[in-house]
């Protein structure tokens, strides 16, 4: 896995409808972090669209220190017409938790072999220029503790410098949970050290995904 990659953001379902020959082709794409919520995905839109005539699929889950899940479904469509098409499309878009599901409502009309391969490649090609995204990065995590009357002002500056706060505990002091790019630790010692005179001192908090 690498170290960042995009991701469909969370709790969003993005949609397009594409219409060939009075078939209709209803393209759906949300998040699946596992093999098991790509296919509720697919299994909600099949309860919700029941009488379509296909609900052809395809998903990419990333795994760590692994190579990808990726998994397709023609779903009665001539083999190769609709979730191969479907899943080249997702890989060349570069996202990883991601899955698309496309609901036809047959027109009457054949479209053949080719036909369908541009179908469904063109709908979920047009339902990905919906999708929002968002990049999930590995990255060292260390904490850093302030004053209640300092935390406030080095917060705004942190953020203020492109710094992530991940992680916020409040007690007698504030403690900030910082997530900085692999080998920038002695970059945040820096600005730490600028904005306390020094006072500041970072602990190794762990490494993590974030986003």
């Amino acid at each position: 896995m690498e170290l960042s990659y995009r991701r469909p953001a969370a709790n969003e379902e993005f949609f397009s409808e594409l219409e060939i020959k009075r078939s209709k082709f209803l393209t759906f794409i949300a998040r699946a972090t596992t093999e098991q919520e790509a296919r509720e995905f697919i299994g909600e839109l099949k309860h919700r669209y029941p009488d379509a005539r296909h609900h052809c699929s395809a998903f990419i889950v990333a795994v760590e220190d692994a190579n990808a899940i990726e998994r397709s479904s023609d779903d009665g469509e001539p083999a190769g017409t609709a979730g191969t098409p479907m899943l080249d499309v997702l890989r060349g878009s570069g996202l990883f938790d991601v899955v698309a599901v496309t609901v036809r409502y047959f027109g009457g009309i054949k479209l053949g072999a080719g036909g369908l391969v541009h179908a469904y490649s063109e709908s979920v090609s047009r339902c990905l220029e919906q999708v929002v995204s968002v990049v999930r990065s590995r990255r060292e995590l260390y904490r850093a503790t302030f004053s209640h009357a300092d935390a406030g002002r080095i917060e705004a500056e942190l953020r203020g410098r492109g710094y992530l706060i991940v992680g916020t505990d409040y007690g007698a002091r504030v403690t900030y949970t910082i997530a900085v790019a692999p080998g920038a630790k002695p970059e945040l010692e820096a600005t730490l050290a600028a904005l306390t005179s020094g006072g500041a001192r970072v602990v190794d908090a762990g490494i993590d995904w974030v986003e």
